[in-house]
Formats: structure tokens, sequence, C-alpha cells
């Protein structure tokens, strides 16, 4: 064994041995097990314990006895914070992937090389949790893959969605592998790996766009439920501008808190040259905010909906459009001119916040605004809270785990002069 790489001796016994050495080593990260456990004690690994020790039994308790005694979700409020979050809000801050990959791959702008593994990792696991959020709100995940070969509905939003969410991981998950096979030391499997990304990033583009539009194309099929201000026949277009929006913005702040708290796992070229990427990313985020506030705006007129503006709904919705879309794309503006990556740092992490706000609207706070009951449905049970917490914080701690062992926002020296 050299340099981390696995190479299996003769006899049967002996070889178990060294794969187990050899296993542990990158499981462990280079300690023993009373080094690793002690490693584990902190701030962060305390909270995290703390929530699953309320989630998790939670979690256990929807799949026992179901949804009724674990959200206020019904026929007619049927998405909750379950897909609110996790599927309407996450997919979009999941862009990371597609964006980058497209301006790196597609367009050659090869200076976001540093970033390229981290956007991927983060939409990879953007759209794997998406999933299990999916799960958490529907149940039975045993039956996961009935809409790809038993019932295929081909007729349905809800069947593109699943299609495009399990392809796109699956690509996801390829544009990946090269980390992972560096991780293991597979050389020979790397080299067909990297032979792929082009046709993948392709593929990726092609499935992303078609999915994050098919998300905004499901509330079509409610023109009588959604607020007039927010439905529209231009909402899959609304849904894919500001997914890629979205994408640029999350990336910046992936990145920050990464360089923050993990500078460790970061190669000089990533620190170096991440306030240089920051108003790139900046640039690029600010220009998508336009083009979406400009969809927004031809969208309003071409439905007439003007009056509607002075209305309680009214006054909500420009807080989203002018307060969440259009004053942090003039502050990302402000932010790049100046060259002030503080600044457009703050403005990434409030558009995240438009984009939440967005999807929150339509899925819950807008959705049969005019039952009676309203109000009541748009607070969640603490069941549900917590659930979406748990596994938000499952999401980030697979997330750290990753980044700790595989050469992500770090370069493996082995790997270093190879092209990707």
């Amino acid at each position: 064994m050299a340099n981390g790489e696995y190479s299996a001796p003769a006899g049967g016994a002996a070889s178990a041995e060294n794969f187990r050495s050899w296993f542990m080593d990158k499981l462990l990260m280079g300690m023993s097990w009373p080094e690793y456990t002690r490693s584990l004690v902190t701030p962060f690994n305390v909270v995290v314990a703390l929530i699953f020790l309320v989630g998790l039994p939670v979690i256990a308790t929807r799949m026992t006895v179901g949804l009724a005694a674990y959200t206020h979700a019904s026929n007619d409020y049927p998405w909750g914070l379950f897909l609110a979050w996790g599927l309407f809000t996450g997919e979009p801050l999941a862009a990371t992937g597609f964006v980058i990959t497209t301006a790196y791959y597609i367009f050659g702008f090869k200076e976001f090389k540093p970033l390229v593994r981290v956007a991927v990792l983060a939409g990879l696991l953007g759209y794997i949790f998406a999933v299990m959020f999916l799960m958490a709100d529907l149940g039975r995940p045993w039956r996961l893959y009935y809409p790809m070969i038993v019932s295929y509905g081909t007729a349905s939003i809800l069947f593109v969605v699943a299609w495009s969410v399990a392809m796109y991981s699956t690509v996801q998950l390829l544009e990946f592998s090269p980390a992972v096979l560096e991780w293991i030391k597979s050389k020979r499997i790397h080299k067909w790996a990297l032979s792929l990304t082009v046709g993948l990033t392709i593929a990726g583009i092609l499935i992303s766009a078609l999915h994050q539009s098919a998300l905004g194309a499901m509330f079509l099929m409610v023109p009588g439920k959604l607020h007039p201000l927010w439905y529209s026949q231009y909402i899959p277009e609304l849904y894919l501008a500001s997914a890629v929006y979205a994408g640029f913005a999350m990336l910046i702040v992936i990145t920050t808190i990464i360089a923050r708290f993990m500078p460790a796992r970061c190669s000089r070229d990533f620190l170096g040259s991440l306030d240089k990427h920051t108003l790139s990313l900046g640039k690029a985020a600010a220009l998508s905010m336009y083009v979406y506030f400009g969809i927004k705006l031809v969208a309003l007129a071409y439905d007439g909906h003007w009056v509607l503006l002075g209305t309680g709904y009214g006054m909500w919705y420009q807080v989203e459009v002018l307060g969440f879309v259009l004053a942090p794309a003039a502050l990302l503006s402000f932010g790049c001119k100046a060259g002030s990556p503080f600044t457009v740092r703050v403005a990434a992490l409030w558009a995240i916040m438009g984009v939440v706000m967005n999807r929150f609207n339509i899925a819950i706070i807008a959705f049969n605004w005019n039952l009676p009951e309203h109000l009541h449905h748009i607070v969640p049970p603490w069941q549900e809270a917590i659930t979406v917490l748990t596994l938000t914080t499952v999401h980030i701690v697979l997330f750290k785990w990753i980044l700790n062992r595989m050469p992500v926002t770090i370069d493996d020296p082995d790997y270093k002069d190879v092209k990707h």
C-alpha cells in the first residue's frame, strides 16, 4: 500500500485484513478510533446530536403512524413545509452544479475550476435530499421506483419531475465520481470518468432546465387556487430563471462558509481566488436576477392584474419582487462595481432569501388564499418543523463529511496535473 492506494496481496485472510486497514484509514482520516472519537466532540456536533435526539424519533413516528398526527396538510393544502422547503425551495438552491458546469465546460470559463466540484457536490446532495423530503411527505419509500418502471403516468407533470430528478441525480453522481475515484485512488476508472464529463454536462443542462421549469408547471394546474399575482402562464420560465440566479448566489454563500469554517480543507488556489470568483459569480447572479425581474413584469402586464397590487396580497407581492429581487440585484451590481466581495456575499444571501420567499408564497401562503382556514395552515405543526430541521441537518453533516475526506476544495497531488 503506497500513497493511500489499496493493493491486494496474495492470500485471502491477509487480503481481507489489508483491505480493512485501508478502508478504516480512509473512513477515519488516518486517525485511530480513540482519536477520531475525541475529534467528534465539538459544539457543532453537540447541537447536531440534540437535533437528532428529537428529530429522528419524530421521523420514525411519521413512518409508522402516518401523516394525521404529524401535519395539517390536506386535499385543500397539499404542499406542506416538507415540499415548500425540501422540494420547491431546495431544488433551485441545488442548481449550483447546473450553472457552474455549464459555465466551465460549455462556455469555457476555466477560471471557475476550483469551484466546479463543490458546486456539483452541492447540487447532487440538494437533489438527493429533495427526494428524502418527498419521501417524508409521501411515505412508502420502498415504492420509489414505481414512477419509473411500474406506473408511468406519462400525462402527469409529476411523472416529468420524478424522471428528471432521478436522471439528473444520476448525472451529477457521475460528474462527481472523479472526486470519489481520486479518494480511493482508482486511476484507471478515473480516466474514463473524466472522458464523460462534457457529455454529462450537456445532458445535465437539458434535464435540469426541464426539471426546474416542470416544478413551476405543476402550478399551471391550479389557476383557481393560486393567487392571481403569483399564477401566470410564465411560471415555468420564472422557476427556471430564478433557479439560475439561485445557483450562483448559493455557490457564493457555500464557498464563503467553507472558507470560513473549513480552511484546512481548501487549497491555496481555492482560498486565494475566492474573492475574485465571488465577484464573477455576483455579476452572473445580478444579470440573471434582472432577467427574472423582467419576466416578472411581462407576466404581470400580460395578465393585467395591476389593480391587485393595492390589496394586502399585492403589498406582500411587492415586498417579494421589489424587496427580495430588485433590491438584492441592485446591491449585487453595486458590490461588483465597487469590487467588494463582502457586499456581494451579503446580497447573495439576500437573494437566496428571496427565492425561499417566492417558493413559500406559491406553495403555501398564496395557495388557496381565499379559504377561511388559510391563516391557520400557514403555521406548520412542530413535528413538521423538526423533521425539516433534522433532514436539513443530515444534509449539512453529510456535506461536511465528504468535504473532510474527498478532494473537493483541495487538490489531490497524485491527480494535480490531470486535465478536467
